[in-house]
């Protein structure tokens, strides 16, 4: 992924108004196929009662979905009954029925696939040595994994193999990189599993334009090597593709959670992201509003506790032409306090991000919210909505509704949900502007982001991206880092 994001900006530099395309196969390549012959193997065992592959988990498929018969001597499956087995597996893999039920991409894949098409004048197309009978069901099957993560694959982007199945395939590959080129993209990268394929282009590509790149994953040309200028990898990780959050969708606001003590402030005001969020507290012994994460029925304060006031902060935050998102963590008595300061400090609206729970500040404190600071961001959290998304999304659209009148105007969701994905779409397809939090590293950062959810709340503990965020405090831990000496 590394080489493919410096290639890819060497191009760009290249070739500033070209439209540029990369190629990627898609069996074994962006579809796992272990899954598929696992789906199969288990359809044959209830279709003739027998129990051949009751115990056999994706993990223990270690062959190509053409070698059965290694397959089958290793699972130590009868002999006299491979004839059937063979004869099954090979009218079943690839109906309709085992395309939609069994396919699964490898991680990430989708992710990098939509990075690409979100770059300007860049799009993804797809070279298979599937038969073109198979058009339709490949591409509703790759839109329905897509979906989520608002991948789209379209008909003209998709070059089949006009013979049957595994016909000249290293042939069909490079008829695919001719039918792109003619189409008038610069095709600058080519994914492929198999090594004979990206021979092939290699050899139709003399001036070395195309990087070829070998998804290291299962493939059946184990004696053919890859072209030497080939790079071989077997993981899609954004964290390499991405180089630091400039090169971000700039529409997605980034707010950098946690920011409750001086060494956090001190890390947030040197990088270059604008929001800060703080957690908001009233201290009763000093009568003072503090930044502290953890109640203090939870977390008795200590002795050697100091804390952070959000005077100090809203200075700083001034002072820096930085903005502030604040995390009311208590009712109406901690709000009053906070719009005194608030307006004593005189921050703008456009600067100003208000979050509490819906019981905490209830219809009238966000309605008060919205009267004073009509341009502010109004946020609360609505994970205690998403069983009623899921079973009843009328019910739950209903209570969004609701929320809007009170002055919401922006609604936050956990990363780390199961349906995160098709929960946010179900609120972007509703017209809200959602916040995402809870993402706990790098690589889930950038796949929130890739949405384009209106904004993503994060640690920023990513020394990748050379930024230390120490985190909230929540119970008391804090991301800790150590500075190591290399001597020549």
């Amino acid at each position: 992924m590394h080489e493919l994001a410096v290639h890819y900006q060497r191009m760009r530099q290249s070739y500033p108004h070209d439209k540029l395309l990369l190629v990627s196969d898609i069996d074994g390549t962006i579809i796992d196929t272990r899954y598929m012959i696992l789906a199969t193997f288990q359809a044959y065992d209830r279709a003739h009662h027998t129990h051949f592959f009751s115990r056999l988990r994706v993990d223990d498929i270690r062959w190509h979905e053409n070698e059965i018969e290694p397959m089958l001597q290793a699972l130590h499956v009868p002999r006299e009954h491979w004839d059937a087995i063979i004869a099954w597996y090979l009218e079943h893999r690839w109906t309709p029925e085992m395309i939609f039920h069994s396919h699964r991409p490898f991680r990430g894949v989708l992710d990098m696939i939509r990075w690409f098409q979100l770059q300007p004048n860049t799009d993804v197309g797809l070279v298979t040595g599937r038969p073109e009978i198979l058009r339709e069901e490949t591409l509703r099957s790759l839109n329905i994994l897509g979906q989520p993560y608002r991948v789209k694959f379209r008909n003209e982007m998709l070059y089949m193999n006009p013979g049957d199945w595994e016909e000249v395939v290293p042939q069909v590959k490079v008829a695919g990189l001719r039918y792109f080129q003619e189409m008038g993209f610069r095709v600058f990268a080519f994914i492929d599993n198999e090594p004979p394929n990206l021979k092939a282009v290699a050899q139709a590509d003399p001036t070395g334009e195309v990087l070829l790149l070998h998804a290291d994953t299962i493939f059946e040309s184990k004696r053919t090597r890859p072209p030497r200028r080939s790079v071989r990898g077997k993981e899609y990780r954004l964290a390499e593709l991405i180089p630091g959050e400039t090169a971000l969708p700039q529409r997605v606001q980034l707010a950098w959670h946690g920011v409750n003590d001086h060494a956090n402030l001190r890390q947030f005001l040197a990088s270059e992201i604008r929001w800060a969020e703080v957690d908001v507290r009233f201290d009763p012994s000093r009568q003072e509003v503090i930044l502290r994460h953890d109640s203090f029925e939870e977390a008795p304060v200590t002795e050697e506790e100091r804390w952070l006031t959000l005077a100090e902060a809203l200075d700083k935050i001034k002072a820096f032409e930085r903005a502030i998102k604040l995390d009311l963590k208590s009712d109406g008595q901690l709000l009053e306090r906070v719009l005194a300061l608030v307006a004593q400090k005189g921050l703008a609206d456009e600067s100003l991000w208000f979050n509490a729970n819906i019981e905490d500040l209830q219809e009238s404190g966000f309605r008060r919210l919205a009267s004073e600071h009509p341009q502010a961001i109004l946020q609360c959290p609505i994970d205690f909505l998403i069983p009623l998304m899921l079973a009843m999304p009328e019910k739950a659209h209903e209570i969004l509704e609701t929320l809007r009148r009170w002055g919401i105007n922006r609604f936050s969701l956990s990363w780390k949900h199961a349906n995160s994905r098709e929960l946010f779409n179900q609120m972007d397809h509703w017209g809200y502007d959602v916040n995402i939090y809870n993402v706990p590293d790098l690589e889930s950062f950038l796949q929130a982001v890739l949405l384009l959810p209106r904004s993503v709340t994060a640690d920023f503990n990513f020394p990748r991206w050379h930024y230390y965020g120490r985190g909230s405090g929540h119970e008391g831990r804090r991301y800790e880092y150590l500075m190591v000496e290399k001597r020549e």
